[in-house]
């Protein structure tokens, strides 16, 4: 079960980006950083537990599914020892945590959009001049943004289907986006939409190889592979000094789930 709490960077990023510095529990006041403004106070809480002896545990869980953004909640520490007391359990259910983490989530994610619309753009600018290798001729082809349930049923995606189902309203956003870019002469889109192509194949290629049944084994690491471009694109900004930098890890999930969308990630179902 230590697995469960091997947490990757991204989580911990995407989990405190979109706390916006405030325990997610309704009601609580509590900040997250302390008064010092440096120290960090939280406490990352599973909503289902990492081991057998905690609070809601799910045996059914594998450890990546326990250590999973959607499993995590961040509280403050009160809070956290009140929903982790197993005396308390009846009143904290799954399905409870879940909607509180939703709720502050969303909330904090709309209210990032809306106050920073340019994260979107400094991401979609920093994907776009990634220069991954001198290989980068995917052939983009066409798209249909409007068969996405086809198309995580076909690829099997379990875990971040919440990711896609919450980041895809962000679809007509991005797309004014690139057509404003268009519109100055950019051919950004067209880069970013190549990058995320050939990272895509780069890193399904570590997965399937040259198995012959290369559909059965992508359904098997649909969430793996796109954990695996996440931290890639994310690891890579956290290299760089640019100070807005945090703002474009946030914007990296909504950027990718639009390149899942315009079939740019995983495998496109086949035509009915």
């Amino acid at each position: 079960m230590k697995k469960a709490r091997d947490y990757k960077p991204s989580t911990v990023k995407k989990l405190h980006t979109l706390s916006s510095n405030q325990c997610a529990a309704p009601h609580c006041n509590n900040k997250l950083i302390a008064k010092d403004s440096e120290t960090v106070i939280s406490k990352i809480c599973h909503i289902e537990a990492a081991s057998p002896a905690g609070p809601r545990f799910n045996k059914e869980m594998s450890d990546d599914d326990r250590r999973h953004f959607n499993n995590l909640i961040l509280l403050c520490d009160e809070c956290h020892c009140i929903i982790d007391n197993k005396d308390n359990e009846s009143k904290y259910p799954v399905e409870l945590l879940k909607e509180w983490k939703r709720n502050h989530e969303n909330k904090q994610l709309y209210s990032r959009i809306d106050e920073k619309p340019s994260s979107i753009k400094i991401a979609i600018n920093a994907l776009a001049d990634l220069d991954l290798d001198e290989q980068n001729n995917c052939n983009d082809g066409s798209y249909d943004a409007f068969r996405i349930d086809d198309k995580i049923s076909y690829n099997a995606i379990k875990r971040n289907k919440i990711l896609i189902d919450e980041y895809k309203v962000f679809f007509t956003k991005i797309n004014a986006l690139y057509n404003e870019l268009e519109s100055q002469g950019s051919i950004k889109k067209e880069k970013l939409l190549r990058n995320i192509k050939h990272l895509y194949l780069k890193i399904k290629g570590k997965y399937v190889g040259n198995a012959p049944n290369a559909i059965e084994i992508i359904q098997i690491n649909a969430d793996n592979i796109i954990e695996d471009m996440e931290d890639y694109l994310i690891e890579l900004f956290n290299k760089d000094p640019e100070p807005n930098k945090d703002d474009i890890s946030f914007a990296v999930s909504v950027v990718m789930v639009d390149g899942f969308m315009r079939c740019k990630i995983l495998e496109e179902p086949p035509k009915k």
